[in-house]
């Protein structure tokens, strides 16, 4: 294994089990690592520090463990065994060996004491009201790099780092070993968040698929299609699953207009919520259409108030008569991917809320949301107060809004925070 040394007091970082080494902490290495590489960390006294993936750039090693290891198939299947007793304790994924996905929620006292003694050697399946989740969360589940989100009988798998994509096939094998026959394939979507010369050329492909997925979930009762090949991300934002549940418990009664609508999330569960109508808006057609095969999967088109709209989010909103709705639901795509564009992104979500302050019938309720990492929750909170203060309205916080418990947070990496929204009462 290639060996990396870092310069004198720079360790401080993985003492306190941040993830990452930067490439200014690095003094020298042993060996010539090639882009994807386990190698060791050490301290310029050789202290063992950390392993992890070696990768030219600002983020020289992103760390796998703290502790020497192989970094091998055994690691691989541990890793992800703890990662998925994590959304087991949250509910997300039950512990049962007999279940089907969609059968009913139980767990047998045999099971329940196999969970007790071994909780990480029961086969998982998904709830029969949620069947869908996040399995793997980058550092939030100490792999950084890596994204898994499982879909019912189906995982995709999105790879971040190139080290990531170069074990691609041994952490499909570990999540076979893991679901058994409950996975009918596993998909590699890496294409789009690697370089071509990271990714070798290799597009978008099935890892494993033993029979034709479902590609439809249910989250919260709700059915979804999901197009994990052709969608945007995994194929569906699992991250707002709790703040969908919000929007539901708040829409009884009310008009609401959901921008930047993808395929339907907030305005299937407002209309469940008992919304008297709901508008949602997309510039991607292909969005629109299967948000609208979203309405027709849940509802009678007879018995909702639902229209569609492919057209500029930003465009529609100031469009839109004053007083025409009493919820909104912003949540845009990243504004700002870096810190290069970090103040237009905040002036951007500026203009954005100010518009729909401006526009929302008194008594109104605005669900407003920032997926930016780069953009920190006081920023945030900052760009909505700047759009309050412009449109000169009464407005107060019901609720400060975050990423569900399957996109968990390492307390070591704070960056990982990266979905932060707001709630507010406008009068």
């Amino acid at each position: 294994m290639v060996q990396l040394f870092l310069k004198k007091g720079r360790e401080e970082s993985l003492l306190r089990f941040h993830p990452w080494v930067f490439s200014g902490a690095v003094g020298h290495i042993k060996g010539t690592p090639q882009e994807g590489d386990v190698v060791s960390v050490h301290t310029d006294k050789g202290a063992f520090a950390a392993v992890g993936h070696y990768q030219q750039g600002s983020i020289t090693v992103r760390v796998l463990s703290f502790e020497p290891c192989s970094i091998d198939a055994s690691f691989w299947e541990k890793a992800l065994r703890k990662a998925l007793y994590l959304r087991e304790a949250c509910g997300l994924a039950v512990a049962a060996k007999q279940l089907d996905c969609f059968a009913p929620l139980a767990m047998t006292d045999s099971s329940r004491s196999s969970a007790r003694e071994d909780p990480l050697a029961v086969t998982p399946h998904p709830s029969p009201f949620t069947s869908c989740y996040r399995l793997v969360h980058g550092e939030g589940d100490f792999l950084p790099g890596l994204i898994i989100d499982i879909y019912a009988d189906t995982a995709v798998m999105q790879c971040h780092s190139i080290g990531m994509f170069r074990a691609r096939q041994d952490i499909a094998e570990a999540l076979l070993k893991i679901y058994g026959n409950r996975l009918v394939a596993v998909f590699d979507k890496s294409a789009g968040t690697l370089s071509s010369k990271e990714n070798e050329g290799a597009p978008d492909t099935y890892l494993y698929r033993v029979a034709d997925p479902r590609g439809e979930v249910v989250e919260n009762g709700y059915r979804f299609a999901v197009d994990w090949e052709m969608g945007q991300k995994t194929g569906f934002f699992l991250d707002q699953r709790d703040n969908r549940k919000l929007v539901e418990h708040y829409a009884q009664g009310r008009s609401a207009l959901n921008l930047f609508c993808y395929t339907g999330g907030f305005s299937l569960y407002a209309l469940g919520g008992g919304a008297k109508l709901v508008h949602s808006v997309d510039s991607s057609q292909k969005a629109i259409s299967l948000l609208n095969h979203n309405i027709y999967l849940n509802y009678p088109l007879s018995t909702v108030n639902h229209q569609s709209y492919t057209a500029d989010a930003m465009e529609f909103l100031r469009d839109a008569a004053p007083n025409d709705y009493d919820l909104m639901i912003l949540d845009p795509p990243a504004f700002a991917k870096h810190r290069g564009a970090l103040h237009n992104a905040l002036q951007a979500y500026k203009r954005l809320n100010a518009a729909a302050f401006s526009r929302i019938a008194p008594g109104g309720i605005v669900f407003t949301f920032s997926c930016s990492q780069v953009v920190s929750k006081v920023d945030f909170r900052n760009a909505v107060f700047s759009a309050a203060a412009i449109s000169r309205r009464r407005i107060r916080i019901l609720h400060q809004l975050t990423q569900p418990a399957d996109h968990p947070v390492n307390i070591y990496h704070p960056e990982g925070e990266y979905l932060k929204g707001l709630a507010v009462y406008v009068e």
